[in-house]
């Protein structure tokens, strides 16, 4: 009886009981939703306030803007590397498993139409970048737009070094702010089974297995992406830097079933933050890569978004030069910033990129409503392993894990 007292058990049961659920009571799947979308908005009323936080807090804990610049130049080149690698093994087993082919014509025009936003003739870089910086800081944290929500932190986290022992006494502050936020959010993750109840109840109540047989074979493809991408690419990673990613997955299996039970890497990143910070990697390092990661390093967003595009150009058979394929590698790696980590976030971002691209028919966008809810779980399972590797990769780059502490934590997990 003790295990059910457990975390992740609680998770995985509601996970069971919302399939069983939505499978003999379809009709109880607008509750399911509403259940699901109550856990997510909590999630989402302090993501935005912990992000600014945790950023100020990392860069004016690091002391030394030099180190604070080195580790964020690191961060960014290593999110730029393993985003493009990640790109590049969708696009490769979406080629070679084609999971787009022979899905039938008529199952085109049996779906109901996605609104999409308006024509665009490309990539409209410059929207991109003044997007950056916010006009409103207000209106940014009402949205929670996280790239501008960094933004700000930056600035204000300069500001603050130069203000000496005056910017102390705000820091300290920012300490207590931090923590009532995150004891805020310990107390959401107590309800996530019933999150997770919920979430499953909707996806399987309003979908039901049919759209798992019509995508399988795109469903079977992205989880076989993700595994070979988290097993060997991130492994790889590991070795190079002397850590068991086995081990590392192992200390934060409560956090993977939450994610998985709640669609979103959000609702554990002050549980991630803590655990690293427990393990030895310094508060600084955590505090300014696991947010910017969730901006910047979207590993499981950019394999869906790979795969969906070569899975609805295989659909209309629109055959892609490697030209045309290198293009969407391209934009893919700008559209995919700032793609929350809540559910549905990658749907949206596809939309645009399609938009984007102009190759594509977008009309096929329907075929992947049913399914994309199957494919959020992977999606967040993925991009929060991704950047809790990248964090202990970067600390252990600036040596800034206390290695004895890292064995003695990670390895008795």
């Amino acid at each position: 009886m003790r295990y059910l007292k457990v975390l992740y058990v609680q998770v995985l049961i509601g996970i069971c009981l919302g399939i069983l659920t939505g499978w003999l009571f379809p009709s109880f799947a607008p509750a399911g939703k509403l259940i699901s979308e109550i856990f997510i908005d909590m999630i989402k009323m302090v993501i935005a306030p912990i992000i600014f936080f945790s950023i100020v807090l990392g860069i004016v804990g690091g002391g030394d803007l030099k180190k604070v610049g080195r580790v964020g130049a690191k961060g960014l080149l290593y999110f730029e590397i393993v985003t493009t690698i990640t790109i590049i093994i969708g696009l490769v087993v979406a080629n070679i498993l084609q999971p787009g082919a022979g899905i039938p014509a008529e199952q085109i025009s049996t779906v109901e139409p996605v609104a999409l936003p308006g024509e665009k003739s490309g990539m409209d870089w410059g929207s991109f970048l003044r997007n950056i910086v916010p006009s409103n800081i207000v209106n940014a944290f009402a949205k929670g737009d996280i790239i501008q929500i960094l933004f700000f932190g930056i600035l204000f986290s300069v500001a603050l070094m130069k203000m000496g022992e005056t910017g102390k006494s705000i820091t300290s502050m920012f300490e207590r702010f931090k923590t009532v936020m995150f004891k805020i959010l310990h107390m959401v993750i107590k309800v996530s089974p019933l999150g997770a109840f919920g979430g499953m109840c909707y996806t399987i109540g309003e979908y039901g297995f049919g759209s798992l047989a019509l995508l399988g074979k795109l469903m079977f493809s992205f989880y076989l992406t993700g595994f070979l991408f988290i097993f060997v690419i991130l492994n790889i990673i590991a070795r190079i830097y002397g850590f068991s990613l086995w081990k590392l997955l192992k200390y934060i299996k409560d956090e993977l079933f939450i994610v998985f039970g709640a669609s979103s890497s959000e609702a554990v990143l002050p549980n991630i933050m803590e655990k690293l910070e427990r393990a030895g990697c310094e508060k600084s390092v955590v505090g300014l890569i696991i947010p910017s990661g969730y901006s910047f390093n979207l590993d499981g967003t950019c394999i869906y978004l790979s795969m969906s595009i070569i899975f609805l150009a295989q659909v209309f058979h629109v055959p892609l030069t490697l030209w045309e394929q290198i293009s969407v590698i391209l934009v893919l790696l700008v559209s995919s910033k700032g793609a929350a980590g809540v559910t549905g976030s990658g749907f949206l971002v596809l939309t645009s990129t399609l938009a984007a691209i102009k190759i594509i028919p977008m009309e096929g966008l329907a075929l992947l409503i049913g399914v994309d809810r199957f494919l959020s779980e992977g999606r967040a399972i993925t991009n929060i392993i991704g950047n809790t590797v990248a964090t202990v990769v970067i600390a252990k780059s600036e040596k800034a894990v206390d290695e004895s502490v890292y064995k003695q934590v990670v390895e008795a997990a």
